[in-house]
């Protein structure tokens, strides 16, 4: 099942009907959640997720209770019509765009918390995000019923967060991760590049460099974290205008952060970092196994 022009579907409750339909034919279904502004990154999620499903949902909803007091939540990209072109070359049969108030009516009052992972790093810099994330994809997931579901490695707490809550919650979907899309100068793709003047987005690339420099340390096994983390803070000072919320080093699962040479466990490198107003995160993920 595939168009060239997505259905757009407004209504949960229609959306349900859809998926169950879906699933009672034997259909495959995955799901790709997006709030939107589509890139070339969203896109590499669909085309992957296009090749494991009979049936390819993704939605577009910018989600009011993952943004806090002061956040770009009014002055979100929003661009539906460009997106659902974007999604259809992807090969998105559907594309559920709620509205808020569908999502969360008069009267709302049930939210997902996760522990631990949620409140460090982004949690920490954005008390609440996470329990805005953890509600809006438990609805989503309900909703859409997917057999597998789609994220992208640039948001990597987030990924862990989901991950968790999926996990806690028994939910009959499967996770798959997708590796980080960058552009050809290194900087991770994302809706808020958007925001960048001319100057700060040839600045920005310096946060793939100092990720880059980070990992290239730790492999050595040569200076403990305390040492990387410093290298990777001058790096980016030097280099641009950028001023940084955090750098960090910590366990790739638990998130907590490592304070000592690292031994052979996946270690997540992560920064944010504000540009102006325009605030980037990313990161760069070690296995554990590594020379």
């Amino acid at each position: 099942m595939q168009t060239a022009t997505p259905i757009i579907e407004r209504s949960p409750a229609a959306m349900q009907r859809m998926a169950d339909a879906w699933r009672s034919a034997g259909k495959q279904i995955a799901f790709v959640p997006t709030m939107g502004a589509l890139h070339a990154g969203h896109t590499t999620l669909m085309r992957t997720a296009r090749h494991e499903a009979d049936v390819l949902v993704a939605s577009v909803f910018v989600n009011p209770t993952q943004f806090g007091k002061g956040e770009d939540f009014d002055k979100y990209p929003r661009a539906l019509d460009r997106d659902v072109q974007r999604a259809g070359e992807a090969g998105v049969d559907v594309i559920f765009a709620p509205e808020a108030a569908a999502m969360y009516p008069a009267g709302y009052a049930t939210y997902v918390d996760v522990e631990g992972i949620a409140t460090v790093l982004e949690g920490a810099a954005r008390p609440g995000h996470f329990r805005g994330v953890a509600t809006v994809v438990t609805k989503l997931l309900n909703i859409v019923k997917p057999h597998v579901v789609y994220f992208g490695q640039k948001d990597a707490q987030q990924v862990a967060v989901i991950s968790r809550m999926m996990s806690d919650l028994h939910f009959d979907t499967k996770l798959i991760i997708v590796p980080t899309v960058r552009e050809t100068d290194g900087l991770a793709m994302s809706s808020r590049n958007a925001y960048l003047t001319e100057q700060q987005r040839s600045e920005a690339p310096v946060l793939y460099r100092a990720l880059q420099l980070g990992e290239r340390r730790l492999r050595e096994h040569t200076l403990d974290p305390a040492a990387v983390l410093h290298e990777m803070r001058a790096l980016i000072t030097t280099s641009s205008s950028g001023v940084i919320e955090y750098i960090s080093i910590a366990d790739a699962e638990t998130l907590q952060e490592l304070h000592e040479p690292v031994a052979d466990r996946p270690v997540l490198v992560s920064l944010a970092v504000r540009f102006g107003t325009t605030r980037l995160i990313d990161n760069i993920l070690i296995p554990g196994s590594r020379t």
